[in-house]
C-alpha cells in the first residue's frame, strides 16, 4: 500500500514548512504499518519560495500555472503514485492520530474517501461556533472540508478529479459526486473526528468583514456565477498572506 500527501500551494513559504514537518511526522503511522507513502507539492504559479521549501524537505514538486484551488490540487494528483490520496492545504497540520484513523478507514474497506472535522489554531467564541456548527453539517452531509481530503486513487481518477468550473466549494462539489460513487460501490464516505485537523484562521485576519459580506451576498444572489469566478472568490486568490 502506498499513500500520496498531495499539497496546493501558492506562495506558502510562511505556512507549509510548518505543514510539511507536520505531514512528515504523521507520516509515521504509515511507515510503523509498513506502507509506502509520498508527499506531492503542487507550486500554484507561487512567486516566493514555496517550491525551493518544499523540494528542500523531500516533496516532489509540479506547477500548475492557472492559479485555481481545485486545478492545483487535480494537478498534483496527476504526480501521485499512491493507492490512496490524502489532500493536505498548505497551512494545515495533520497528526499521527488522523493518519492513524485513514489507515483504519482503509483497511476496513468499507470507505472509499471522506474528510475530517476541524479546529482553527486561534480561539475565539464566535469562530469556535461557526466551526461547530460546520464539523456538524460536514458529518451530517458527509461533506470534507477542502483543508483535507481522502479518497482511493481510483475513485479519484474515475471521477474526473475536482470541478474545474468552481473557484470555491469544489470540495463539496466532489463530496456530492464520491457519496454518489460510493453508494453504486457498495462503500461509504466517512468524516473523521476523533483527531480533527487544525488549520489557519489567518484569513479572519487579513480579510474586513466587509468583504466577507460582498461575497456572501454575490453568493446569496448568484451563487452559480459567484463561485466559478475567480474575482468573485477574492478571498482565496488575491494573493493576501
Amino acid at each position: 500500500m502506498k499513500i500520496s500527501i498531495v499539497i496546493p500551494a501558492f506562495n506558502e513559504e510562511k505556512l507549509i514548512p510548518a505543514t510539511l514537518d507536520a505531514v512528515k511526522s504523521a507520516a509515521q503511522a504509515f511507515v510503523r504499518k509498513g506502507w509506502d507513502w509520498e508527499i506531492c507539492v503542487c507550486d500554484n504559479n507561487s512567486t516566493d519560495n514555496t517550491k525551493s521549501i518544499a523540494e528542500a524537505a523531500g516533496a516532489r514538486t509540479v506547477f500548475e500555472p492557472i492559479n485555481q484551488i481545485s486545478r492545483a490540487r487535480n494537478t498534483g494528483a496527476s504526480i501521485a503514485t499512491g493507492d490512496w490520496l490524502i489532500f493536505v492545504d498548505a497551512d494545515s497540520r495533520p497528526t499521527e492520530g488522523l493518519f492513524a484513523d485513514v489507515i483504519q478507514e482503509i483497511e476496513s474497506g468499507r470507505t472509499l474517501g471522506g474528510g475530517v472535522t476541524v479546529k482553527m489554531d486561534v480561539h475565539a467564541p464566535v469562530l469556535r461556533v461557526l466551526v461547530h456548527i460546520w464539523n456538524s453539517t460536514s458529518r451530517l452531509r458527509r461533506w470534507a472540508a477542502g483543508s483535507f481530503v481522502y479518497c482511493s486513487n481510483q475513485a479519484f481518477r474515475d471521477l474526473g478529479g475536482f470541478s474545474t468550473r468552481l473557484f470555491a466549494t469544489e470540495e463539496i462539489e466532489f463530496s456530492q459526486r464520491l457519496k454518489k460513487l460510493a453508494k453504486q460501490r457498495g462503500k461509504r464516505v466517512y468524516i473523521l473526528h476523533r483527531h480533527p485537523l487544525e488549520t489557519s484562521a489567518r484569513k479572519l485576519t487579513l480579510y474586513t468583514k466587509t468583504e466577507y459580506a460582498q461575497f456572501l451576498l454575490g453568493f446569496i444572489l448568484r451563487p452559480f456565477r459567484t463561485l466559478e469566478s475567480r474575482s468573485s472568490c477574492r478571498v482565496w486568490y488575491d494573493g493576501r498572506r
